[in-house]
């Protein structure tokens, strides 16, 4: 039986077709590797073929040519970018320091790669300068209480280079202006003063207010004690006044009350006599008619039927005695009533009628007359 040996397989490695194989697929994955670029959601890239710009690579897979082209990255976000302390002289020639920060955004990545060589170093020196020069025209004071007009001129003054390379300048934000030592002391010592100052003068207006209110207080005061004093002399005035009258009115009663009396004391002296004719005093007639007014109403018609009625108070009636009063009058009235009857009894005798007595008898009228006659003479004689 014929048995044949396998040959092994040997590979030289020296073989030439070996080592162009293998150069021939190095040189094919380094040639798709150099075609593909992948450009991030926020980058944008720019192409440079033999060094000649070409376009802008958008977002995603791009193939560009192998081994001859180059792609420039940029980042479209907003960036922050830190402007270092920077020293000023301001306008009062006061040393400060201040440091900013700018956020800064391309808005072109065709002219930020191609009107600049590097936007963030470019957009930092630039407003360094800008803002030692903006604080180089303001105040002292102004620089430290200022801070959003700072904030301001530096953005203005950043917006037009920046934009012929591409660059929006969002916002500048000073963050602190801090100025040297010795003026640090300064104005230390400047606030003390004038906080000492404030403190001074709002003590004087205190004082001073003290005063007016004081002032016033006892102006007030014054005004009220005179008014009271004044008060209190017109009420004893009043008072006196009022006592006088009162006294007057007194005497003025217990003087018409001594005529009242006296009068009706004549007035019984006449009821009694036997005369059909009496006299009363003006003096009595005038008061009974004065009080009498008082105590049964005006003597002055209003409306025709009815009398206004005039009342005194128990202190007033008490002092002119207007209860004596009303018993006079009753007195008077009765009297009255007695008068009336003797003018009929004299009607009847003038007429020659026979009038009936008290007593009930029928009086002769004839001889009442010749009686009387006889009286008469009797009295012509004896006078």
């Amino acid at each position: 039986m014929d048995h044949t040996a396998p040959i092994p397989l040997q590979l030289d490695i020296g073989d030439p077709i070996l080592i162009v194989a293998a150069l021939a697929l190095v040189l094919v994955v380094a040639t798709v590797w150099s075609m593909i670029e992948i450009v991030d959601a926020y980058d944008r890239g720019a192409l440079t073929v033999f060094g000649e710009y070409r376009k802008l690579l958008e977002p995603g897979l791009n193939v560009v040519p192998p081994f001859v082209s180059r792609v420039y990255t940029f980042d479209m976000r907003t960036q922050t970018i830190d402007v270092p302390s920077q020293e000023a002289i301001t306008r009062d020639n006061s040393p400060v320091t201040a440091d900013a920060v700018v956020y800064i955004r391309v808005m072109d990545a065709k002219r930020a790669f191609l009107e600049v060589e590097d936007y963030q170093r470019a957009v930092s020196n630039l407003a360094q300068t800008t803002l030692r020069a903006v604080l180089g025209d303001m105040e002292l004071d102004d620089t430290l209480s200022r801070r959003e007009m700072i904030n301001e001129r530096i953005r203005a003054e950043l917006d037009e280079p920046t934009d012929e390379w591409g660059i929006r300048v969002e916002s500048v934000e000073v963050r602190e202006v801090t100025p040297s030592r010795d003026v640090k002391g300064a104005m230390e010592k400047q606030t003390s003063a004038e906080r000492r100052r404030r403190a001074m003068i709002l003590e004087a207006q205190g004082e001073r207010r003290s005063a007016v209110e004081r002032a016033e207080g006892e102006k007030q005061s014054n005004i009220i004690r005179a008014q009271g004093e004044k008060q209190s002399e017109i009420l004893e005035s009043q008072g006196d006044a009022i006592s006088t009258v009162l006294r007057a009115r007194s005497a003025e009663s217990m003087g018409e009350r001594a005529v009242i009396d006296k009068g009706m004391d004549a007035l019984e002296e006449i009821g009694q006599s036997e005369s059909t004719t009496f006299v009363l005093p003006q003096e009595l007639t005038s008061m009974v008619g004065r009080y009498g007014k008082h105590l049964s109403g005006s003597d002055v018609e209003t409306d025709g039927t009815d009398l206004e009625s005039l009342e005194f108070d128990e202190e007033t009636r008490e002092l002119i005695g207007l209860d004596d009063i009303a018993e006079i009058i009753g007195e008077i009235e009765e009297t009255e009533m007695d008068v009336e009857a003797m003018e009929q009894e004299a009607q009847a005798i003038k007429e020659g009628e026979d009038m009936p007595s008290e007593t009930g008898d029928v009086v002769d009228v004839a001889e009442t007359r010749q009686e009387g006659q006889e009286d008469t003479d009797a009295r012509g004689e004896s006078d």
